[in-house]
């Protein structure tokens, strides 16, 4: 599990670097759940998307989060790509209903 954790994170090595970072991680980067939200447990660990695990996984069933992908058995990642689309979306959305 190590070597797909450290596969996952690209060379980066704590959590607190991957929010730092997620504009640099390619497209093709796969990014865990723990790297994706905050936990309740490590509040001081940046997370790029502003909700808890529980509301990701509520988005993904409604359809409204991209799908994560199955890397194995027990592994479940998104792709960057996906997230930053998302987040670019979610973004776009948000700014056209303030100017309305």
């Amino acid at each position: 599990m190590q070597k797909q954790k450290n596969a996952a994170t690209a060379g980066y090595s704590t959590s607190d670097s991957i929010a730092a970072n997620f504009d640099s991680l390619p497209d093709s980067a796969f990014l865990r759940e723990w790297q994706l939200v905050q936990s309740p447990k490590r509040p001081e660990t940046p997370a790029p998307l502003p909700f808890s695990a529980p509301t990701l996984w509520r988005k993904v069933k409604a359809g409204t989060f991209p799908k994560p992908i199955k890397l194995s058995e027990r592994i479940t990642a998104w792709k960057v790509g996906d997230v930053r689309a998302w987040i670019a979306g979610h973004c776009a959305t948000q700014r056209g209903e303030a100017h309305q």
